[in-house]
Parts: C-alpha cells; sequence; structure tokens
C-alpha cells in the first residue's frame, strides 16, 4: 500500500554552524534531499579546516569559565533545554522526517528519547558523587580522597539515522560535567541539528560552552587530531567507527566509537506470537530498517516456525510505504539513492547464494513520487549463516527467515557473525531466557523486546565489531567517559 504525501516546507532552509551564535561556514555548500520526493528542501554550509580549528578554540576558551560553575549551576541550562525541546517537539519531528525519510511518529519518539537524556543528566551534582569519595585516616594522620574532574573539549560526530536522539546521548553529559562541546552531525540530514541548536541558544548556555560545526570528512578529520579536543564520540558503521577510533586514540583522545549491527531475534514455541510478531515487524521495518537495533534476522525455532512465517506474512502484507510525513506512512524511503542500491544489491546477492524471494519490495514505486528512495517491506526465507546477507548490517525494511532445530543452533547463529551489538529472544520460559542472556555475546539483550533501546541511566551496549573503546554512551559510562578522577593524599604536620 501507498501513502499519498501533503508537502510542506521545513524551517529550515540553510544549515550553518552555531559558534556563540549563528554563523556561515566558509566551505562549500551542498544540498539537502526530501528522501521521499528528491526534492533539494535546504542547502548546508561545510566548513573548512579553519571554521573547525575556530570553532574548538571558542571552546577551549570557554572550558575554565565552565568548569568553575558549580554543577547545580550547570545543570539549571539543562533543565532550560529540555523545556525548549518539548515546545519545539513536533517542529522538530516534522523537519527530521522531510530530510530522513522517517514516520513523524518515529522522529518524534526519538526526540523524545534524546530528551529522557537531557533529563538524567540533569541529575548530575548527585551522579558525580559515584566513584568518588574519601578514606579518612588511610595512614597515621593522613586522608585520601577520590574527586571527579572535566577534561576540556569534546566532540561527538553522529550518524543520519537518528538525528536528533543521538546527539542527546552526548551534549547534556558533556556539559553537566563541566566540558565544553563541539557537535559535527551527518551532513545527510542537518535540519533536526539546527532546530536543536535553537533550543540550545534558547536555553542560555554561556558562549562556546556548546557548539555546531557542519562539514563532511575532512571536518570530521580535522576534530579527530585538534590538539585542543580531550575525546571524541562517534556512532556510524564498524570501518568507520574502527577509523575513528584508530586516528584518535593515536592522537592521543579518549575515544568512544559505536559501530554496525547484525541482530537476530530468535522465536521459540513458547512464544506469544500475537505480541511478538508486532513487535518484530515494528523492529525490522521500523525506520525502514535503518537502525542499529534492527532484529533483521528472524529465527524460527523448531515447531514455531512455521505459524511465525504465516503471522509475518500477513503482518508485512499490511504495511503502508509513503512519504514519512504522512499519518498513515508504516515504512518510508532510505535515505539516499545510494543507500537503496546497495539494499538492492544485498537482496539479488542473497538470492544468488540460495536465499527464496518471499515478499518483494525491490519494484516498489511510489505513484505520486518515482524518484523517491523507496523500497517496500521484503522477506528472504531459507537464510542460513554462510550467506552475506545473514552476516551483514542491511539497513534496509528487509527480513531474513531462517529455521533451525532447538535454542542452541540458533544461539550459534546469533554469535556467528563479527558484530555484537543486540539481540532478542521471544519466549515464555526463564529456562530459555537464562540461557540466551547467559550465553549470547552482545552488548544489548531484549526477552521479548524488539527493540532493545536502553533507557538513558543505562549504558549503550556493545561488543567486537559493534564497539570501540572501554566506555560507553549514557548513564554511568557517560559520567566516567567526561570525567576523570585525581586522587588527592594529605597530611597536616600542624
Amino acid at each position: 500500500m501507498t501513502g499519498t504525501h501533503n508537502r510542506s516546507e521545513t524551517a529550515v532552509d540553510v544549515a550553518r554552524n552555531y559558534v556563540g551564535g549563528w554563523v556561515e561556514p566558509n566551505g562549500e555548500t551542498r544540498g539537502v534531499i526530501d528522501p521521499a520526493t528528491g526534492e533539494e528542501i535546504a542547502r548546508v554550509h561545510y566548513s573548512t579546516t579553519a571554521d573547525v580549528d575556530e570553532t574548538v578554540r571558542t571552546a577551549y576558551d570557554a572550558f575554565e569559565a565552565w568548569r568553575a560553575t558549580p554543577p547545580a549551576e550547570r545543570t539549571q541550562h539543562l533543565f532550560a533545554l529540555k523545556r525548549e525541546l518539548e515546545e519545539r517537539q513536533a517542529e522538530i519531528a516534522h523537519a527530521l522526517s522531510r530530510e530522513h525519510g522517517k514516520t513523524v511518529a518515529e522522529a518524534s519518539g526519538e526526540i523524545r528519547r534524546g530528551i529522557e537524556n537531557v533529563e538524567v543528566a540533569a541529575g548530575m551534582p548527585n551522579m558525580l558523587r559515584a566513584g568518588s569519595g574519601v578514606v579518612e585516616g588511610v595512614a597515621t594522620g593522613m586522608d585520601e580522597s577520590a574527586v571527579r574532574q572535566p577534561l576540556g573539549v569534546f566532540a561527538a560526530v553522529v550518524p543520519f539515522n537518528f538525528p536528533a536522539m543521538i546527539p542527546l546521548w552526548f551534549l547534556p553529559y558533556a556539559v553537566a560535567t563541566g566540558n565544553t562541546f563541539v557537535l559535527k552531525p551527518s551532513e545527510k540530514v542537518p535540519l533536526s541539528s539546527q532546530l536543536i541548536f535553537e533550543a540550545v541558544d534558547a536555553a542560555g548556555f554561556p558562549e562556546g560552552v556548546v557548539t555546531l560545526v557542519n562539514g563532511g570528512v575532512g571536518t570530521v578529520d580535522a576534530l579527530l587530531t585538534h590538539d585542543d579536543i580531550a575525546g571524541v564520540s562517534f556512532v556510524g558503521s564498524t570501518p568507520v567507527a574502527r577509523h575513528i577510533y584508530e586516528t584518535a586514540a593515536a592522537a592521543g583522545k579518549r575515544v568512544q566509537a559505536q559501530g554496525g549491527a547484525k541482530n537476530y531475534a530468535v522465536v521459540t514455541d513458547s512464544a506469544v506470537l500475537a505480541e511478538a510478531v508486532p513487535n518484530i515487524v515494528g523492529s525490522v521495518y521500523g525506520n525502514a530498517g535503518q537502525r542499529c537495533l534492527a532484529n533483521d534476522v528472524v529465527v524460527g525455532v523448531g515447531d514455531a516456525y512455521d505459524e511465525l512465517r504465516a503471522r509475518l506474512l500477513d503482518a508485512i502484507d499490511d504495511l503502508v510505504v509513503g512519504p514519512g510525513v504522512d499519518e498513515e506512512t508504516d515504512v518510508g524511503p532510505l535515505v539516499t539513492a545510494d543507500a537503496q542500491e546497495r539494499v538492492l544489491g544485498m537482496i539479488d546477492g542473497a538470492i544468488d547464494e540460495g536465499a527464496d524471494l518471499v515478499v518483494d519490495g525491490r519494484d516498489f514505486e511510489h505513484p505520486e513520487y518515482p524518484e523517491g528512495n523507496f523500497l517496500g517491506p521484503t522477506l528472504l526465507e531459507g537464510v542460513t549463516i554462510d550467506m552475506e546477507i545473514a552476516r551483514t548490517e542491511i539497513f534496509g525494511p528487509v527480513l531474513c527467515l531462517a529455521s533451525v532445530d532447538d535454542l542452541d543452533e540458533a544461539i550459534e547463529m546469533v554469535n556467528g557473525t563479527e558484530y555484537g551489538n543486540a539481540s532478542s529472544l521471544y519466549t515464555e520460559r526463564g529456562s530459555e531466557a537464562r540461557t540466551y542472556r547467559y550465553e549470547v555475546d552482545a552488548g544489548n539483550i531484549g526477552i521479548n523486546v524488539g527493540v532493545c533501546a536502553p533507557m538513558g541511566f543505562f549504558h549503550f551496549g556493545g561488543r567486537k565489531g559493534s564497539f570501540f573503546g572501554d566506555l560507553h554512551a549514557q548513564g554511568e559510562d557517560a559520567v566516567n567517559f567526561y570525567t576523570d578522577k585525581t586522587i588527592e593524599i594529605e597530611r597536616w604536620y600542624s
């Protein structure tokens, strides 16, 4: 099915940098394309190396005064930011839908999860106590303590698929702990960041505490090696995450780099399919499959397979494909034509390797917008672990269906890729759930949960090729990443 696009303008037509106010960088400008229509909806200014240097130095100059600001005063700006984001939520969601393609409902939910991290970081005065403390009388007449201290300027390089949520994995924690912050959004989807920084501006942060720099690969490389950057956060593909980690670490930076994923959902014969199937379909086809928590391989165990397959086919048949701004749309377009071609190539490759194409979305064309990057929901059956599509992240609306005899075989499939981001099990047996939690090598595990995205007060997990670094985003890990503990030992003789 298809939806009808009700076109309206975005609130932003030019994406600029924010460095103590809005400024135009000196690099080239490029178009921002609506993936549903193929139309250019805005322009984005790229930054030169000089622009990056000016941004970082502004943040560096702001650090000492911000560090000296009491934590309870710093977090007042986060309370203000929360209010400003909530007031702008609908506007940001609409712009995000137009630049990315996801539905407005998905965009609104994404923003809500980002605001959740602002709320968590607003409790930083209490969070800073964790890991600190005093031991009185550690030796005769001597006391010893550990004190958390901020480190300077931190940068975050964020992806196209969640341009409102993922910056807020980092920004609130960095500034609440006393650091200053530079955001580099994806050049594919810069408009939602513009609106978020309008909220930042209205929240009254001092000049240089929170900055925004637009650009491409050159901008990223300038941040990774800049002398005044203390640490870098990244979310994206595994090859780029590895590059970010190696380059920034070699330059002496702290690094947390979230990479790609290959997530499996396993369904046993005790699962409540009436609940599991809608959950799985939302995981696979929501956001057009463009998220690192999509369970794009679904494994039916034993007798569960036949009914699981039948229910999945029924659910897929009801999905509506169309522009994300249409209320009835379930599956929006892919972000670019190149992304569309990549996913089409993976489908063709799976067929060549022996998978059966049960639901074919390759020829979908929207009747009003033939230039849109649409791909209909697709289902491949008979997928095995030796196939490329079972080991490589798809990032598109494609479900791979596999059948195994028992849970042990399913877990072997789950662990058979280079990734360790997430995995889900659908069961009503506690023993199966415990076995799965214990044996699956993934950083985020869901039991009857298809998108196991941690709440803001827990860190976002990831292992193997899905994460490079030691400390993850969100929660206590974020506090540890953005601070170092200084040991202070005191003795007095008078």
